[in-house]
């Protein structure tokens, strides 16, 4: 079993939100933070930049497209300030405990699949309890190619010595994370927690919430719900 990290384990986007309004004092630009975080993260996964940068730059790219310009350090100092809200205003949506606990009661082994920073999200995972549930963390900058990739979801099936065909990976990022599954050989299903009149492709199963989980891999996956062989 695979999950994405942000946004299907964790509040992310809550969080990050009210981080970004905190750094810039006003809340219409979500969607442009997105579009230059998911160019820097591009950035990083190619090689050209390493996270620690990353950051950096993606805030200074952002002030400039908002008509302020800042230089490198000062770009770095404010993501500084971000962070340290970020890391107060992480919480777990109600479903992630229970779901990675009948997870574990079953034997499944479960991998977390992110595109984002490593330190980062082990950081998180460690702090909010979670990394005790996970028999392996994949992250794209360490692997060296991202969600959807098909060699993202292959490395990960390698490390959990899981045929593709007996791996599910479940996250909140249609295309990104179902239909990337999917197109690689796993099972692909969408958390979609409250997103309306998406049209979903063939063979991506839908489930509204982690408490379906459990019931769509018996009824679905056989060979995932029922003790892993280790």
């Amino acid at each position: 079993m695979c999950l994405d990290i942000d946004d299907t384990l964790i509040d992310f986007t809550a969080a990050s939100r009210r981080s970004l309004e905190a750094l810039i004092g006003r809340t219409d630009a979500w969607e442009l933070w997105e579009r230059v975080t998911d160019e820097h993260v591009a950035r990083v996964v190619s090689g050209e930049l390493d996270y620690a940068e990353m950051h950096a730059r993606r805030t200074q790219a952002f002030l400039a497209e908002l008509g302020t310009c800042v230089g490198l350090a000062e770009a770095a100092e404010l993501e500084v300030g971000r962070k340290e809200l970020l890391r107060t205003s992480w919480r777990l949506f109600d479903d992630v405990l229970p779901c990675l606990e009948w997870l574990t009661a079953a034997g499944v082994r479960v991998a977390a699949v992110t595109n984002a920073s490593g330190a980062h999200q082990r950081e998180k995972l460690a702090g909010l309890g979670l990394a005790r549930f996970f028999d392996y963390v994949a992250i794209a900058g360490e692997v060296g190619v991202a969600k959807p990739d098909p060699v993202m979801f292959h490395s990960v099936c390698f490390k959990l010595g899981c045929d593709m065909s007996e791996t599910v990976h479940v996250g909140d990022k249609l295309r990104t994370d179902a239909v990337g599954a999917r197109d690689a050989g796993l099972g692909g299903v969408w958390l979609n927690r409250g997103e309306a009149d998406v049209d979903v492709p063939a063979g991506v199963h839908v489930i509204s919430s982690l408490a379906e989980l459990p019931e769509l891999l018996v009824s679905e996956f056989v060979r995932i719900g029922v003790p892993a062989q280790r």
